[in-house]
């Protein structure tokens, strides 16, 4: 019995309706989508103008992204807070764009961490990322913050002034800063006028006529913003020392000194100490040669005397001689009874509370142990300090 064949087209009829039909539902589907989208851009308000985007995404990356940040516009162009205050960021080298959108979230300059690392690949912005310390704000939007990021200007300079600095030292190291927007004559300038400040703080008061600032200009980190002076910067340090060194005034009058008095003594100490705990027992050789009328003899004021060494590079000279202790100015003690007329560099607060709170002893000379590890070896008598002499 013959068997019916049918032909292989007529089965294809069912297959192109399924497939018409599914056209029609993706175009339907496609349709409200826009509709939905505009809706929702018109409902959030102005879409902000993202541009072309990175040239280094793909075609469906960037469609993809675009999309994204189209529909949260209003989200890019929100501030995260309303507080207008600056606030230090850190970015370390090596951070990348997900690292630093968390830790700005989480430090509340930005609602949304996702959002601000999409926007800044979208951008190009997160290959871009500056290292460094930034200024940012609450009120910043998203965008803002982005470009913050990869902005050299929007950078704070981080200065730090270690202890036991000379002015001419601070104001060399930020000469040498290119990030600092003011140099070494400016600084000096401000520093050297020590009675235009003397009003707004009391511990400046017994600064006799003509003194700069030394000693009072607190060493410690500073965060610069691109517009800050060197007045900024004084200013910021003498408000540093009145928060933490002046507080001790009391118990310096307690002790017998004026403020000025225990500086002097704080940054001889800060010179001479190599090892922090020390301080305490060389502060109580100054102050013992102090009460019988001594010669301070300390090596750190010739080496102020007599100024920067070109040969060696510095502001301290190693190696003195014994020219070099007959070197005649008032801040030689080794020529000079009592206190040189004013602080050699800023101290410490080590070193300040060294002076007001001295170890008990009756030690009048100490010199270096010979085995160069920077401490001291102390002596009650000169024939106790001759014979720890190093052979």
């Amino acid at each position: 019995m013959p068997v019916e064949r049918h032909r292989a087209g007529g089965g294809r009829t069912p297959n192109a309706a399924a497939r018409f039909f599914l056209i029609i539902v993706v175009a339907a589907c496609v349709a409200v989508a826009g509709v939905l989208i505009v809706v929702q851009l018109a409902a959030r308000g102005p879409a902000i103008d993202l541009g072309p985007g990175a040239a280094n995404i793909s075609p469906l990356e960037r469609a993809g992204l675009s999309t994204y940040l189209t529909l949260r516009s209003a989200d890019l162009m929100r501030p995260a807070g309303v507080d207008p205050a600056p606030i230090a960021f850190t970015v370390q080298p090596g951070d990348t764009a997900t690292s630093v959108a968390g830790r700005l979230a989480a430090a509340g300059l930005v609602a949304d961490a996702d959002l601000l690392r999409y926007y800044m690949r979208y951008e190009g912005l997160d290959a871009g990322i500056e290292a460094g310390d930034f200024r940012l704000s609450a009120t910043m939007t998203v965008a803002e913050i982005a470009r913050a990021l990869g902005d050299a200007s929007a950078r704070e300079a981080a200065v730090t002034i270690p202890e036991g600095w000379r002015l001419e030292q601070i104001a060399d190291y930020l000469e040498s800063r290119t990030d600092v927007p003011f140099g070494r004559d400016q600084f000096l300038a401000v520093t050297r006028e020590a009675a235009r400040a003397s009003g707004q703080y009391s511990f400046l008061g017994d600064i006799p006529a003509g003194a700069s600032l030394e000693g009072f200009l607190f060493p410690d980190t500073y965060r610069l913003a691109k517009e800050a002076t060197a007045s900024d910067l004084v200013a910021r340090m003498l408000a540093n020392f009145d928060a933490k060194a002046a507080p001790l005034r009391n118990d310096m009058i307690r002790e017998g000194l004026t403020m000025y008095q225990a500086l002097i003594l704080a940054s001889i100490v800060e010179r001479e100490a190599a090892i922090g705990e020390e301080r305490p027992l060389i502060a109580s050789v100054y102050l013992n040669r102090r009460v019988i009328s001594m010669k301070l003899d300390a090596d750190p004021t010739v080496q102020y005397a007599l100024g920067y060494q070109a040969e060696q590079g510095n502001w301290w000279k190693r190696g003195l001689t014994f020219d070099d202790l007959a070197f005649d100015s008032p801040y030689n003690t080794y020529l000079y009874p009592g206190l040189p007329p004013g602080p050699i560099a800023s101290p410490g607060l080590d070193s300040i509370r060294a002076v007001v709170y001295p170890a008990t002893s009756d030690f009048l000379y100490f010199r270096a142990t010979c085995d160069g590890s920077g401490r001291h070896v102390f002596a009650r008598t000169l024939e106790e300090q001759v014979a720890n002499a190093c052979n």
